[in-house]
């Protein structure tokens, strides 16, 4: 199987000492496509780094709501500069998080906004976080739309109803190790087979969200993993793992304009 973790954070200091290891296991489970995420201009900056280090390495920029708080005009044109580099594929990780509050939600929604307008100028794909949001992350997209924006929610935690509404706002569904979970992926499990086979991702969201079996082992997440999150969808959706993997990695390089 040919597969593409759609969302990552190889940018952590925690693979520092292994990271040459860490690809290697993702190429030997067939991984050959892996979107570096940045979340604030540092994290940013070493995507791109790292992305422009290797072949099958792609990265984003932009700040995520809980560095809302740090995020100024400046702040934005230095992502946008980064953004020159033909390894940047999308803006993001960008969005609302009213869960935390790491950031006030005037700085959350203003810089999202903001970003958004960039990301549209720059004509890049958008890669969204909602957490808590009471529906305010889709009002501010439906407040704010544009022909042919792309984007995806990563690591989809909602209900029908917001799998509904995004749908309709043409964005993909990026699933995430919490499907393999027996209890907390229970919702999730019921929703995937909803999701039209043309809009899922398969995601990491490394190091974080360990999917099952491989959290028996080892608290910390990584690309190689990926395939649990694909093996387990196919499952739930009652598909042939290889001819999912196959549509999935069409449909991340189709979002990645790869």
């Amino acid at each position: 199987m040919k597969l593409f973790d759609s969302h990552c954070h190889l940018d952590d200091r925690i693979y520092d000492k292994d990271f040459k290891d860490v690809l290697s296991r993702a190429d030997n489970a067939g991984v050959s496509g892996i979107m570096i995420v940045g979340v604030d201009k540092k994290s940013s900056a070493k995507a791109v780094t790292l992305a422009e280090s290797k072949p099958g390495l792609y990265a984003s920029v932009g700040f995520h709501p809980h560095d809302a708080k740090e995020c100024s005009k400046e702040a934005l044109e230095f992502l946008v500069k980064l953004a020159e580099s033909p390894k940047v594929k999308a803006w993001g990780e960008i969005g609302l998080d009213f869960n935390r509050m790491y950031s006030p939600r005037e700085d959350q929604e203003r810089w999202f906004i903001k970003q958004i307008e960039i990301a549209d100028e720059l004509n890049l794909p958008l890669i969204f976080h909602e957490r808590d949001s009471n529906g305010r992350f889709l009002e501010i997209l439906e407040e704010h739309p544009k022909t042919g924006r792309k984007g995806v929610i990563h690591c989809f935690s909602g209900d029908e109803e917001k799998l509904e509404r995004c749908l309709e706002l043409n964005l993909y569904i990026g699933i995430t190790g919490i499907l393999t979970i027996k209890s907390r992926g229970a919702k999730l499990r019921n929703l995937a087979p909803l999701i039209p086979t043309d809009r899922i991702l398969i995601e990491t969201d490394a190091p974080y969200l360990t999917p099952a079996p491989e959290k028996n082992k080892t608290r910390r997440n990584e690309p190689a993993f990926v395939k649990s999150v694909l093996l387990k969808l196919a499952e739930v959706r009652g598909e042939e793992p290889g001819d999912l993997a196959r549509v999935v990695y069409e449909n991340t390089c189709r979002l990645y304009n790869i």
